[in-house]
């Protein structure tokens, strides 16, 4: 959209820097004709900006470090080429957002804001960098003015071209990074199969820190926000710290667990354990809203930790550590690659290809340098192995020797031997049966682990009429005492003496105690006590029948009856909010497992309780109904909520172990895959009807008798 510019234009440079594009063939860089204008407030206009005095920058790439000032940029450019459409690409994927306007004699035209803020499908083109179509006619000349703002360092290495000619060199790059995530995916493959070999958890700790460090180039090259979280501009604007700040954690913990540092150095493992808590300060910075000051914080420390974790090598490998070794040349390495790297931001070294992917040619050295390291150890182990085993055989030629030697003497000591052992062989026996029988209750406690779950609400559950019958056995007492009292004064009457008068004696008594009142409070304290009683026996009752730990053999069985036995236990865990609404028609006994048909009804319910607990906007009132029928010698179950349903791609996926659509430690991702599982065993099958923000239903099927 044209802006009429009110104000008369200036060009402030004192000297024709106008950039020529005349070879459509190539790619110009914009060099050497670049002017900056900071805006410390960032509240400028382009209208306002254009009046202002911009300062010629004599870089060949525009490095203005790390900044909260909104930038300014402006060149000229003249298409002496043949070709009118093209392409501007701003090669720096960390800047949180960008905007180009193009200056036409008095007019001037905004293209569209892009940035870190907005969803990745909403660029212009699908690139990494920032890349805007233009058009320039055929031997015209046009000022484009960028405004800039990051809280990265700001390093602008811009450029402009023909689609073919930046596309081809845009895929050029992609193969060249393809290439490096494919090394970083293959060694951490490699180690996690080396891993699970010899059971090293300094692998596992050598894995993240590959992980984090392909990671953090990805994040710096801008294919992290392209593949993995490209509608999440949250994650695109902090992972620009969060992701280096995870690998420099994982840094230091590979460190201290690779080279022992905790045994070899105790108190330089101290020194290692404060930069880990100064990266935790650097985070609190960030998240504060201090993004300038803490990514500062964190540069820093990288480079005062790369120099401290060099300096802990050092002295490991003084003691002869070969892993220190290893690791003090393949560190050596990557901060030589670092120097390249900040040499270029400075253009103290050009600024190229190789320049421009020398982190990423540094990390694979290092990382290959480190695998090389933990592939030595297994070196080391199988040394010592053979070392003991050497030794061990020596150990049993010269025992051989003396047996020969003592054979007399030592025939006693044997017979005495083979009572012990014959000994330690029935303790053995009987260790082991034992074992055999805590297996079985370990398995027995593994069906129980989805019971174990409701526990506290179980027992809030049953504590409730357990408080009831003993809160009310005290008065209850006293009540009885004084029945007693009043038998008592019965038993003592003296036939002799004015019975009239004791009688009366006793009848003012019994208004002084309020016997009608005593009597009401027994019956109802009575009362009390059995209700309390009843309820505990239902939960008692429900829990059994719910667990049956005792049946491995399929039985004929009530499903009505195992429903309710599940919603007993879960009858705690139901918020107010939510009703649970039953239609439980009267069907024909159905043979099965009990025990693993209730396990299928406490998940279904308990997903449909979660899926009402999150559920976005949630109602007053919320529903979850539960309906059984018969139907061609088959049961039908539903279990039915008013939650936000699934899309069809969850939907697709949902009986797939381990995938959950639950926040992390809320789910393992297993009790759908368990529930269908089960059903599929009892020859049965399951079907779910579901619609966003309408709910989802899930049916099940089982025949009267699964042989």
């Amino acid at each position: 959209m044209a802006l009429v510019l009110g104000t008369v234009l200036t060009y402030s440079a004192t000297q024709d820097n106008t950039l020529i594009f005349k070879n459509e063939n190539k790619i110009l860089k914009i060099e050497n004709g670049i002017f900056i204008f900071k805006d410390p407030s960032k509240s400028l206009t382009i209208n306002e900006v254009i009046g202002r005095k911009f300062e010629y920058l004599n870089q060949k790439v525009p490095n203005l470090g790390i900044t909260a000032d909104k930038i300014w940029v402006k060149f000229t450019v003249q298409n002496q080429s043949q070709v009118e459409n093209l392409m501007l690409v701003v090669a720096q994927p960390a800047i949180d957002s960008i905007t180009l306007y193009r200056l036409e004699h008095t007019k001037l035209y905004a293209s569209s804001k892009l940035g870190k803020f907005k969803a990745f499908h909403e660029r212009l083109v699908n690139n990494p960098n920032y890349i805007f179509p233009v058009k320039i006619q055929k031997n015209g000349t046009e000022t484009f003015y960028i405004s800039i703002s990051s809280t990265d360092q700001i390093q602008l290495p811009i450029s402009l071209g023909t689609p073919k000619v930046v596309l081809v060199n845009d895929n050029n790059k992609n193969i060249l990074f393809g290439i490096y995530a494919g090394i970083i995916i293959i060694m951490i493959l490699y180690n996690l199969f080396i891993s699970f070999t010899i059971k090293d958890p300094s692998y596992i700790y050598y894995i993240f820190y590959i992980f984090f460090v392909g990671l953090t180039q990805a994040t710096f090259q801008g294919y992290a926000f392209k593949f993995l979280w490209p509608d999440s501009s949250w994650l695109a604007i902090n992972s620009s710290f969060l992701v280096p700040f995870f690998s420099g954690i994982t840094t230091a913990l590979f460190l201290k667990r690779f080279l022992q540092t905790k045994i070899q150095t105790p108190k330089l493992h101290i020194g290692i354990d404060i930069f880990v808590v100064l990266y935790f300060i650097a985070l609190g910075l960030w998240l504060s809203g201090e993004h300038i000051t803490s990514i500062k914080c964190l540069q820093t420390l990288a480079l005062f930790g790369s120099l401290y974790f060099l300096y802990v090598a050092n002295v490991i490998r003084r003691k002869g550590s070969r892993p220190a070794l290893f690791f003090l040349i393949a560190y050596t390495i990557f901060l030589l690659c670092v120097v390249i790297f900040v040499l270029r931001n400075f253009n103290l070294i050009e600024y190229n290809l190789f320049t421009s992917y020398i982190l990423e040619i540094g990390s694979v050295i290092q990382i290959t340098l480190l695998s090389f390291a933990l592939a030595d150890k297994i070196n080391i182990y199988r040394k010592d192995k053979e070392q003991s085993q050497e030794q061990a055989l020596q150990i049993s030629k010269e025992n051989e020797r003396l047996i020969r030697e003592q054979n007399i003497e030592l025939e006693i000591q044997v017979n005495k031997r083979t009572e012990e052992l014959q000994s330690s062989n029935a303790t053995l026996n009987l260790t082991l049966t034992e074992l055999k029988e805590a297996q079985s209750q370990l398995v027995d406690a593994e069906k129980m682990a989805g019971l174990g779950q409701l526990t506290a609400g179980i027992a809030h559950e049953i504590n409730n009429p357990i408080n009831f019958v003993t809160s009310n056995i005290k008065p209850l007492g006293l009540d009885i005492n004084d029945l007693y009292d009043v038998i008592q004064k019965y038993e003592e009457l003296d036939p002799t003496g004015d019975i009239q008068e004791q009688l009366t004696a006793i009848d003012r008594f019994k208004k002084q105690i309020d016997i009608d009142f005593i009597k009401t409070e027994i019956n109802s304290l009575l009362s009390g006590i059995g209700e309390g009683a009843k309820r505990t026996a239902e939960i008692i009752r429900s829990l059994k029948n719910f667990s049956r730990l005792d049946e491995s053999d399929t039985k004929p069985v009530d499903l009505n009856e195992g429903l309710e036995s599940t919603l007993v236990l879960l009858r705690s865990t139901v918020p107010p909010f939510i009703n649970i609404v039953k239609n439980l028609q009267q069907i024909p006994l159905v043979e099965c497992l009990p025990g693993k048909i209730n396990q299928v009804f406490m998940n279904l319910i308990t997903n449909a309780i979660h899926a009402l607990k999150v559920k976005e906007n949630q109602k007053q009132e919320e529903y979850i109904y539960i309906s059984t029928w018969s139907e061609d010698q088959q049961v039908k179950i539903s279990i039915k909520d008013t939650g936000s349903g699934m899309t069809d791609e969850i939907k697709q996926k949902i009986f797939e172990p381990f995938f959950t659509t639950k926040q992390v430690g809320e789910g393992t991702g297993l009790g759908l895959s368990i529930v269908f599982s089960i059903i599929e065993k009892h020859k049965g099958h399951i079907d779910v009807v579901t619609k966003v923000d309408i709910g989802t239903e899930f049916i099940i099927t089982l025949p009267l008798n699964i042989q």
